[in-house]
């Protein structure tokens, strides 16, 4: 629950004064919490589960080795989440998956990863669907409805295959998008396949670094599904 309610602070969707209305719990309660300096009663976690309309399942991450076991076996199976999911939440909720996805493990079994170690403790493959509005400014490689899944811990510029541009999911404005990226002078850079389409410049906040607008890398894409 702390991960979470410290997430949604993060994204800007949550406050702590506004958790507060919505609880009847003190500011100061819910920042001890916050800080570690205290726990929550059950009555008083049922209250912020209501007040997040979410339930304890949501909380809880899929067992990370059998999830990774099942993508890794003779039919991988991939979670089909929602677009700020896969953004932004390490352990996919349950609430978030629409729908499994059965796909060939062995175009993922022997992926490279390129992250973080604390990028490394996110789920890794998850797959999203495109809208033709999403699809449009990499068409023809991406068609509307096509389904991309994404190697979340691969987040870096370097190339994945020597002289071949990576795609990749990244945060534009609040939103996914599918791009290809470049890193200059502290600044991310994301260009479309089709021309008329601006390049997008995107300055990255205090604290944050261009690696940490990118969801990953696309592993792979389905056009016809």
């Amino acid at each position: 629950m702390r991960l979470e309610l410290r997430r949604r602070i993060e994204r800007g969707t949550l406050s702590v004064s506004l958790l507060a209305r919505q609880t009847g719990l003190g500011q100061a309660h819910i920042s001890n919490f916050l800080n570690g300096r205290r726990g929550l009663s059950l009555p008083t976690l049922d209250k912020i589960l209501h007040a997040l309309r979410i339930n304890v399942a949501d909380l809880l991450p899929a067992a990370r080795g059998a999830l990774l076991s099942e993508q890794m076996g003779e039919k991988g199976e991939f979670p089909l989440v929602t677009h700020s999911a896969a953004l932004v939440e390490p352990y996919i909720r349950v609430s978030s998956v629409q729908r499994m996805v059965a796909l060939p493990a062995e175009a993922f079994s022997q992926l490279r990863p390129r992250c973080t170690a604390a990028r490394r403790q996110w789920e890794r493959f998850v797959a999203i669907q495109l809208s033709a509005a999403d699809a449009e400014p990499m068409d023809p490689v991406l068609r509307p409805e096509a389904l991309v899944v994404i190697d979340r811990h691969y987040n870096s510029f370097v190339p994945y295959r020597q002289g071949e541009a990576n795609l990749y999911a990244a945060r534009s404005s609040g939103r996914l998008v599918i791009r290809y990226a470049d890193f200059q002078a502290e600044r991310l850079i994301l260009r479309a396949r089709n021309p008329a389409t601006a390049i997008e410049v995107i300055e990255t906040e205090a604290g944050e670094t261009a690696s940490d607008l990118i969801a990953g890398r696309v592993a792979l894409v389905v056009n016809e599904v």
